[in-house]
C-alpha cells in the first residue's frame, strides 16, 4: 500500500491506488504519492483502479 498526500491541504490517505479526490478538502487531482516528486509517476498501474 502507498501513502497519498494532498498538495492543497496536506491530508494523507493509505491506498493501493491514487485517490481521485482528497478525503478532507474534496479537491480533485491534488493527491500525490508521498515521497514522489513527479506527479506523473504516482499513477496507479492496476486495472481495477482506472
Amino acid at each position: 500500500m502507498a501513502v497519498w498526500k494532498c498538495d492543497k491541504c496536506g491530508a494523507t490517505k493509505e491506498s493501493r491506488c491514487k485517490p481521485r479526490k482528497c478525503p478532507e478538502c474534496g479537491e480533485s487531482g491534488t493527491m500525490v504519492k508521498e515521497g514522489c516528486e513527479a506527479k506523473a509517476s504516482s499513477k496507479c498501474s492496476r486495472k481495477r483502479c482506472s
